[in-house]
């Protein structure tokens, strides 16, 4: 469906359009914002989920989806696709609540489904890794692996973002941040969640 969308909203020369109809402005929390004249604004309640069907170019389109089929289909055999759609829709808006967090204010759409596809890529991380990692002390190894992820997730994007032009706004930084935290929080409670009730 993603495909789709942004490949017709993309063909048709809309993207302006869409974005702000119905990508995510951090700025509808606090402000009531006017549509521009012939652009009809979606609940802000539901922009999270329609921010991942509209992207900025085949380019943005065909980077998450390649990371979508690379992770999402190892990680759909573990966790079903009932609890893969669930991590996605969370991911979605774990990821508008980070772009939220970075740009409060902004009255510039967030689009593409970069929060929904960091938490499937955590979650991926989280239950592929091939080497273990050591207990730092009392701290177990479940905990370690989540927060050198963390930390290395959070430290790439941070350089990510002023690599591309010294802020955050071209690149949805807290959006990738949100989406990989959430994937990496529930990545072990839905496989339990798949497994216990099999």
């Amino acid at each position: 469906m993603t495909i789709a969308v942004s490949v017709l909203i993309t063909l048709f020369g809309v993207e302006a359009y869409a974005a702000i109809g119905a990508g995510f402005i951090p700025a509808s929390l606090s402000v009531a914002l006017q549509a521009p004249h012939g652009i009809i604004l979606l609940p802000f309640w539901l922009t999270p989920l329609t921010a991942t069907l509209v992207h900025g170019g085949l380019l943005h389109l065909a980077f998450n989806m390649v990371m979508l089929v690379y992770c999402g289909r190892m990680l759909e055999r573990a966790l079903g696709w009932q609890a893969m759609a669930l991590l996605y829709a969370i991911g979605a808006y774990a990821g508008a609540a980070g772009h939220w967090a970075f740009e409060p204010l902004s009255a510039a759409p967030m689009i593409g489904a970069s929060g929904a596809i960091s938490a499937i890529l955590a979650a991926y991380a989280m239950l592929f890794a091939e080497r273990p990692v050591p207990a730092i002390g009392p701290i177990p190894s479940r905990v370690v692996r989540v927060a050198w992820l963390a930390g290395g997730w959070i430290l790439l994007q941070l350089l990510i973002g002023f690599a591309s032009g010294g802020g955050l706004q071209p690149v949805a930084i807290g959006a990738h941040i949100g989406g990989f935290i959430a994937g990496l929080a529930l990545a072990r409670p839905l496989l339990l969640w798949r497994y216990r009730s099999a």
